[in-house]
This record gives C-alpha cells, structure tokens and sequence, in this order.
C-alpha cells in the first residue's frame, strides 16, 4: 500500500482543501470568527444565566434563576459548545468539500430553526435594527448573517464549479 507523505500545505487549515481553494472570508468566518462568537453565547448561558435571559426578554425573565430553567441554560450552554467544537473541527479536519457542503447546510438549518425561536417575541424582532439589544444581534442580526455566509458558500459564490477560488477579472 502507498503512502504520501503530507506537507504543511495540504493540512485542512490552509487556503486548499481536497481540490478547492477556501476563500479567506469563508475560512476567517466558518474557521474562527464563528466558533468564538458561539462560545461567547455559551459562556453568557452557562455563566451569566440572569444577563442571558433578562436580555432575551426582561418582562419574563424570572429572578433569581429558578433550578429547573438554570439546568436548561446550561443545556444550552453545552449545545452552544458543542456546535462550537463541531464546526471549527470538524471543518478543519476534513479535506471534503462534501462535508463542508453538508457541514454548513446542516448549520443552516439550524439558523433557520434559531431564528424560528424569537417569532414570540412578535414580526417587528426580525427587522427594527434599532431596538435591537446585544443579545438580539446575536439572536437576529448575527445569525442573519452566518446564515448567509452559509448560503453563499453552498451555492458556490467565490468558488468555481470545480470549487476552486474564482479570480477577479483585471
């Protein structure tokens, strides 16, 4: 059986993967930039559980956190966690565009279904930016944004259809 022997280049960290070039946005954002944001959301659940919730909604957040709602947070907490190490291992561990394809639309889902969550909090959540609080933009504006970071790459933007980087025309 032959072996190849691997270089510092073909590691899942840098710019090529198995025959596609990672655009940086994607690799800074799918990479770094959203395994930390969603442990800062797992942290917030875990260890601020009263901040967590009196800025989901105030009017029902209750004080001091009851027993049964604090084992859920940290329940969350966990997932938040989980989701962290899956996607930034996961994605750095496989030279598969498949399954970065399937990865991040298994993730998209999830957005869909983190956005669904806020609906009782009525329509003007989605969309007036500016009563939005700081876990809102994370709840809402963030996670707008990863979903179409998302959707972006699976439909190829920046990719050729081979998957490799497109280059700007001069």
């Amino acid at each position: 059986m032959a072996t190849t022997k691997q270089t510092a280049s073909d590691s899942p960290a840098a710019a090529k993967i198995s025959g596609f070039a990672l655009p940086l946005t994607y690799r800074l954002f799918f990479l770094l930039i959203e395994p930390l944001a969603t442990l800062a959301g797992a942290y917030y659940a875990f260890f601020d559980q009263q901040t967590y919730l009196d800025l989901t909604h105030a009017a029902s957040a209750p004080s001091p956190v009851p027993l049964g709602t604090s084992i859920a947070m940290s329940q969350l907490a966990n997932l938040y966690f989980a989701f962290a190490l899956s996607e930034a291992l996961i994605l750095r561990s496989t030279s598969d565009l498949r399954v970065w394809k399937v990865m991040l639309f298994c993730l998209l889902i999830a957005d869909f279904g983190h956005l669904y969550t806020v609906r009782v909090l009525g329509a003007r959540i989605y969309w007036c930016v500016f009563e939005w609080n700081a876990i809102d933009w994370g709840n809402i504006g963030y996670v707008y944004f990863a979903a179409s970071m998302r959707i972006a790459f699976l439909a190829g933007v920046g990719l050729d259809r081979k998957g490799k980087q497109q280059k700007k025309a001069a």
